[in-house]
């Protein structure tokens, strides 16, 4: 029997016939993955693309360009008190171990080198690279951990990367600079009240590039009510403090919270983008669900709580989807709860799809990202788009194509102090507690003359490190975005740019002409 299949559904009309043939069970993609590697190691023949393609499962979780693998810290207690959170004692506080991520580090005991070998390993099997690293971080407050923990867990993801052992943390870093596996980002989670200037400095040496924050609404009453213990003027402070050191932004959002209405929520996510002390990189949008082990499954037991039903959801999110700028990536729009631990709540778990379906647009990175699609270098151009917030502006520069539905590569570039040029000089410590900026503590964004590179990404297919291939990744928009940063940046008056480099991706800019300064990769203009 001969069959050349090109896409996943012809794939598994091919395996039906093959097992209705022998008799035997559908063979999975993996074991077909291994035979036909070994084929190719026999043979020496030249690997077919769209094989490869079609053989890959969950083509998706690489094709934003780079292999995200996410891992829980071990169980902890929160200094938090939310109602909405679950507290399960196998789980770091907010996780249950029916989702997937808990479940793989359940099965490794919450060992963080285990956990990462096992994830490249099973990505690598299913077809993917896995050069490219994003790492994720989760598990209820990292900042709330001990300090020594976190340095040893750090260490650890590092050791599995690179496949070696380390005598200290630094070590392997470098190490990861140029091995196999790069670990070119990484993701920690924490509270806007333990946000402050030494511990930015402190996730900077871990190697830390983006931060998610647990904002939930923009409503005092709402936050106060659901015993958040935060505020709305903290949160501002939290965010321009992560922002002026260059991390990428990620803010978690609860519609339907107690005591939110739909207006009060769609109020929220207008503020989050007209109002300068926000203005979040990304979004984990997440509709407030009952589940057992909260205060909450309490409070609906009792009838004093009933979530939005499914059509005021749907036309919430539809509503919200509106305001979200082309700058912003909506990562998530539902957590990855199986509907067995939801009480009640929303239970569509493909809910941005079902969005989708009924036409409705959105304008944000994810939804725009080019992906495995036919294009021609004709098509793109380049988009300057300039936005304020916090303390400066904030340059998203991207090649997009002519319509602007389809986004190839961007660069977000920070000038701190812009939006004062104009005006008499100020010190730049408005949102801060004075008593937090020292020279020990400062950082780049408190020199008007120095430019910050906060993310560089090119989307399409995760290309393997040193590989030829001519896709997105590899025709040189992330050097040409940098370029018109610098040139931008010089043009403006700055005298230095400085990059949040992830730790394998240094190597990149020092081709760049940059050089390792104080955990950033710098370069004078």
């Amino acid at each position: 029997m001969k069959f050349a299949p090109t896409d996943e559904a012809g794939l598994h009309q091919f395996k039906r016939l093959i097992a209705k043939d022998s008799g035997l069970s559908i063979i999975t993609n993996a074991n077909l993955l291994k035979v036909y590697r070994q084929y190719l190691k026999q043979t020496n023949a030249k690997p077919k693309k769209d094989l490869l393609r079609v053989l890959k499962r969950r083509a998706i979780r690489t094709l934003s360009g780079v292999a995200p693998i996410t891992v829980l810290t071990k169980v902890y207690p929160c200094p938090g008190r939310c109602v909405y959170c679950p507290t399960e004692v196998r789980m770091p506080k907010s996780y249950l171990s029916s989702e997937p991520a808990a479940q793989r580090a359940m099965v490794n005991k919450f060992d963080p080198f285990k956990q990462v070998k096992s994830r490249i390993k099973q990505l690598e099997i299913n077809g993917h690279a896995a050069d490219k690293i994003e790492l994720i971080i989760l598990g209820g407050t990292w900042s709330f951990y001990q300090k020594k923990y976190q340095a040893w867990f750090i260490k650890r993801c590092f050791e599995a990367a690179n496949g070696r052992s380390s005598k200290n943390l630094t070590s392997a870093q470098k190490l990861n600079e140029k091995v196999k596996h790069r670990i070119i980002g990484l993701t920690l989670e924490t509270r806007p009240d333990y946000v402050t200037a030494k511990e930015c400095w402190r996730m900077r040496e871990l190697g830390c590039t983006h931060v998610q924050i647990g904002v939930q609404s923009l409503d005092q009453k709402v936050l106060n009510l659901n015993q958040r213990d935060d505020s709305i003027k903290n949160i501002g402070r939290a965010t321009g403090l992560l922002r002026d050191f260059g991390f990428k932004i990620t803010y978690h959002i609860m519609p339907g919270l107690p005591g939110a209405t739909p207006a009060s929520d769609l109020k929220t996510f207008k503020k989050l983008f007209s109002e300068l002390n926000f203005q979040p990189d990304m979004l984990k949008i997440y509709p407030t669900l009952v589940v057992k082990n909260s205060f909450l499954h309490s409070w609906w037991k009792q009838g004093k709580f009933k979530p939005y039903n499914d059509k005021i959801l749907r036309d919430l999110l539809i509503k919200i989807k509106k305001t979200i700028p082309p700058y912003v990536r909506i990562n998530r729009m539902i957590r990855d709860i199986p509907g067995g631990d939801i009480m009640a709540g929303n239970l569509i778990t493909n809910l941005r799809q079902k969005l989708q379906e009924q036409g409705v647009a959105c304008q944000c990175i994810r939804c725009r990202e080019v992906r495995d699609e036919k294009f021609s270098e004709k098509d793109l151009r380049l988009v300057k788009r300039v936005y304020s917030a916090g303390q400066g502006n904030e340059y998203f520069l991207s090649f997009e194509n002519q319509d602007k539905k389809k986004l190839f590569a961007f660069v977000r570039l920070r000038l701190p102090g812009e939006i004062y040029l104009k005006t008499k000089p100020v010190k730049l410590i408005r949102f801060f507690d004075k008593k937090e900026i020292t020279a020990e503590t400062a950082t780049w964004a408190f020199d008007n003359a120095t430019a910050l590179i906060r993310e560089l990404h090119t989307y399409g297919e995760l290309i393997p490190v040193g590989s030829k291939s001519k896709a997105v990744q590899h025709i040189g928009l992330g050097k040409r975005l940098m370029a018109e940063a610098e040139k931008i940046a010089k043009t403006r008056g700055y005298k230095k740019m400085v990059v949040i480099s992830g730790i394998g991706v240094r190597e990149y800019y020092r081709k760049l002409g940059y050089k390792e300064e104080k955990t950033y990769m710098a370069k004078g203009l």
